[in-house]
């Protein structure tokens, strides 16, 4: 199959994956312990894990009424949809997704200029970040460890390089090992290569609570974990690229006019309505988002600076 061949290979850098997940709380207060307060990282805290580590975890960052709304309106759309689980093992064959959220219900609009998680990936990547894609992962009872893999590794750039992609997986139910948390190779951002396709390699499981966020580069090596409860694990796989990279889901054509429309100015651009640079993305040098309202504004375009 050709994606054996194109997913590559990676000498492991074991002394690197059994870093504990990185998250807020004091180093030694294990999850759960109440002896300790919890401390709150700054952006540039997490940004700098990230740099170091290749991920971090933001503990309580979504609101639960807004887990409640987003879990409500995924049970819907997965009936809606008459969602069933795929046949490869990247998908999983015990595991729902929904593709394409942003043109499903507008709840879904609050997820990716979320006031907790946006300026991480900012930090990472820069304010010309896109959405790349925003999908669902309700891993059931049953359903194996996905294939360790890296969301960059179909990007033909040689490794390590500057973050290209910077993802994020919203809890909104707990994250335990038990439950198939997401697994994660510690410091695998910085290797020369990405991971053979279903090859092992030792990982950790980035436990945590409901309402948490994992955000990592997309050169680590993760993967969904095992399910090996009675109980389904469900996230929200909510992935960002850098402003030259292509989107994994096509937002212009994905995304219905009339709905983009009704975005926010700052999520109109995160899905590509807009200028990088003052140069990539313009349309006979105005920006995209003039097709939206209908109006024509004055775009300065890089060579105007020069």
């Amino acid at each position: 199959m050709r994606l054996l061949g194109v997913l590559g290979r990676f000498a492991h850098p074991t002394s690197l994956s059994h870093r504990r997940p990185t998250r807020q709380r004091p180093p030694g207060q294990p999850q759960g312990s109440g002896s300790v307060a919890t401390v709150t990282l700054s952006v540039e805290d997490h940004v700098a894990a990230i740099a170091r580590d290749g991920y971090t975890i933001v503990e309580d960052a979504v609101e639960p009424a807004l887990c409640d709304a987003l879990e409500t309106s995924l049970t819907h759309l997965e009936h809606e949809l008459d969602t069933e689980p795929a046949k490869n093992s990247f998908e999983g064959y015990r595991t729902l997704r929904v593709y394409n959220l942003l043109a499903r219900d507008p709840v879904w609009q609050q997820v990716p200029v979320h006031a907790r998680i946006l300026p991480i990936v900012e930090g990472v990547l820069d304010r010309g970040c896109l959405v790349s894609s925003l999908s669902s992962i309700r891993i059931q009872p049953g359903e194996v460890a996905q294939p360790l893999h890296a969301d960059d590794q179909l990007i033909p750039l040689g490794k390590p390089h500057v973050p290209i992609v910077c993802n994020s997986m919203w809890a909104l139910t707990d994250f335990t090992e038990a439950n198939g948390a997401t697994r994660i190779v510690a410091g695998s951002h910085i290797a020369d290569h990405s991971p053979d396709y279903c090859s092992h390699h030792s990982s950790i499981a980035a436990e945590m609570p409901r309402g948490s966020v994992l955000v990592w580069n997309g050169s680590v090596w993760h993967g969904g974990g095992a399910n090996e409860t009675d109980e389904d694990r469900i996230g929200i796989a909510m992935n960002y690229c850098a402003g030259f990279i292509r989107q994994q889901e096509n937002q212009q054509l994905g995304i219905p006019r009339d709905v983009a429309a009704t975005f926010t100015p700052r999520l109109r651009e995160l899905v590509g309505y807009g200028v990088y640079n003052m140069l990539i993305g313009h349309i006979d040098k105005h920006s995209p988002a003039d097709l939206l309202d209908g109006a024509v504004g004055d775009l300065p375009m890089v060579w105007d600076a020069v």
